[in-house]
């Protein structure tokens, strides 16, 4: 697996690079805007240029791109849908002008609306994105931790939008932290095997991208979004250890999403990297 964390580029990309390299990441994932505005920046292809040529010289390959928190496409108000669809776009178009691989994002909630009437207007508005996909970059859905009426909760309900809208360039990234508080156990090889199982049934492994490694000290089925540093929550060692030793995720890309500042991502990359050298 290549991996990498969360870097922050408001100091400039020459900063993040630098900062990932010191974690030894081998993958990195961005904002490439304020995530909490409806603002996208404009394209600024010469810095785009210049951070794809600093990615390539230190060997940080791929990047992702995460959409701004405000992001909600299965919602029934006008603005925020129309909104979404704008900045899911614009950072897809961000992507292409950089030669950056993966845009992810988060779907949103249905709100009050029935879930099967949601479901339907969503992938309408996927649609509506894909359409603007240019090659070489990939939209993937991240899963939610299940709380209220959070869509794509389920394995179930994220290999249903896979099939429904069925495009080459949708895919499907797994945050670890999400799906414990979903309920699934995943703090042990057979857990994760049982996961990852259901994983191929309803989604198809081809399908399955990216990875969000967050450990969680929420309880199992919580339906929390709460981060915590790895193998020191309720996923811990084995459950990590166990992801990373499967033989079907070995080609597979995770980004750590852990708490804190520069020192706990460095902290939080040396106990990964320390387990992925266990299982090698």
């Amino acid at each position: 697996m290549r991996i990498g964390i969360h870097v922050r580029v408001a100091g400039g990309y020459a900063k993040a690079i630098e900062h990932a390299k010191n974690a030894g990441c081998t993958a990195i994932q961005i904002f490439s805007s304020n995530p909490r505005s409806y603002r996208p920046n404009k394209i600024d292809r010469p810095a785009l240029d210049a951070f794809a040529a600093m990615r390539r010289e230190a060997g940080i390959d791929p990047c992702v791109i995460h959409t701004p928190y405000l992001i909600n496409v299965a919602s029934e108000d006008p603005k925020v849908l129309a909104g979404s669809i704008t900045l899911l776009k614009a950072d897809l178009a961000t992507a292409a002008a950089g030669e950056i691989r993966y845009v992810n994002t988060h779907l949103g909630s249905y709100g009050k609306r029935d879930r099967k009437e949601g479901f339907v207007a969503m992938c309408g508005a996927l649609e509506d994105v894909l359409a603007t996909i240019e090659p070489g970059v990939y939209l993937v859905i991240e899963n939610s931790a299940g709380a209220g009426n959070l869509a794509g909760g389920t394995l179930e309900e994220l290999g249903e939008l896979m099939r429904t809208l069925d495009h080459p360039q949708l895919g499907v990234c797994l945050d670890t932290a999400h799906a414990w508080a979903a309920g699934y156990e995943i703090n042990s090889a057979a857990g994760v095997d049982r996961f990852i199982g259901q994983a191929e049934e309803q989604i198809g492994l081809n399908r399955l991208h990216l990875f969000h490694f967050n450990d969680t000290e929420v309880p199992l089925g919580g339906a929390r979004d709460r981060h915590h540093h790895i193998a020191e929550g309720v996923i811990g060692y084995e459950g990590f250890r166990a992801i990373l030793a499967h033989r079907e995720l070995q080609e597979k890309v995770a980004i750590l999403e852990t708490p804190g500042e520069d020192a706990d991502d460095i902290r939080n990359m040396k106990t990964i990297l320390t387990i992925a050298g266990a299982v090698r």
